[in-house]
């Protein structure tokens, strides 16, 4: 029996850490070549050994690592050119993001752009040089991942929220434009995952704050990386190809919309 992404290629932006490195795993167990764009190949997480070496030595899957920061263009085609070399992308996850908490009135200029840049401007063009690439396949999916961020607002995250609600009306947009060349594109909106983003960049859980949030979280718990690689999963696979233009809301039931 084939595996869901069997002979794919895949790019998962961010994929060294986190969120990204779950999904980076398991869309290998699940066949797919995957290339791990990020700024270090080390995962922020501790000691455990880069996702890329975990794929080819304990899994028997193949995976590169390219760094990449998702802002540069020059580095951005670094990763198109390899993904071009196994075949051509098949499945964009726009991963890469940060995270950060500002007081709206004194929010600078730079503390701004800093975050646009990152969670906006530079998931468009991955996904620009991506569908060119997906275009010529006539298939493709991209996923955004956009927050739950992207659909309620939260005072102090007024910056973030912005980025995250631009990502999933990009997504929208892009489905339309994009369905009749055959890729498929949707956008996934985590709640509040125990990763570092959410524990050292901004001080949530384990701290007072996520107790807050927690108590508003019908599931009573905080989510997991691997709970998002699943679904990454169902949007990157047949599973969902009747999907385009969607949003998976994967939170606990914070929202319940």
């Amino acid at each position: 029996m084939d595996k869901l992404l069997q002979d794919q290629v895949a790019v998962v932006t961010g994929g060294a850490s986190g969120i990204g490195r779950s999904i980076c795993r398991l869309f290998a167990e699940e066949g797919a070549t995957v290339i791990v764009a990020d700024l270090q190949a080390a995962p922020r997480e501790g000691d455990d050994p880069p996702i890329h070496e975990v794929i080819q030595d304990k899994l028997g899957g193949e995976a590169r690592f390219v760094e990449c920061d998702v802002t540069n263009p020059e580095q951005v085609a670094d990763v198109m050119d390899v993904a071009s070399e196994l075949g051509g992308v098949d499945v964009l996850v726009n991963n890469a993001g940060v995270f950060r908490q500002h007081d709206f009135l004194s929010m600078s200029v730079e503390d701004f752009d800093f975050i646009m840049d990152i969670n906006v401007k530079a998931a468009f063009f991955m996904a620009q040089s991506a569908a060119r690439q997906m275009v010529e396949k006539e298939r493709g999916v991209i996923i955004n991942v956009s927050s739950v961020a992207g659909i309620q607002g939260t005072g102090g995250f007024t910056t973030y929220c912005a980025s995250k609600g631009a990502m999933r009306l990009f997504t929208y947009a892009l489905a339309q434009e994009l369905a009749p060349k055959g890729i498929r594109v949707n956008s996934l909106h985590p709640g509040l995952i125990d990763t570092k983003m959410t524990t050292d960049d901004v001080a949530i859980i384990g701290a007072e704050m996520g107790e807050g949030f927690k108590q508003m979280i019908p599931m009573n718990r905080f989510g997991h990386p691997d709970e998002m690689a699943k679904a990454a999963l169902f949007l990157a696979s047949d599973m969902s190809s009747y999907m385009q233009g969607a949003s998976l809301i994967a939170d606990g039931g914070l929202l319940r919309v």
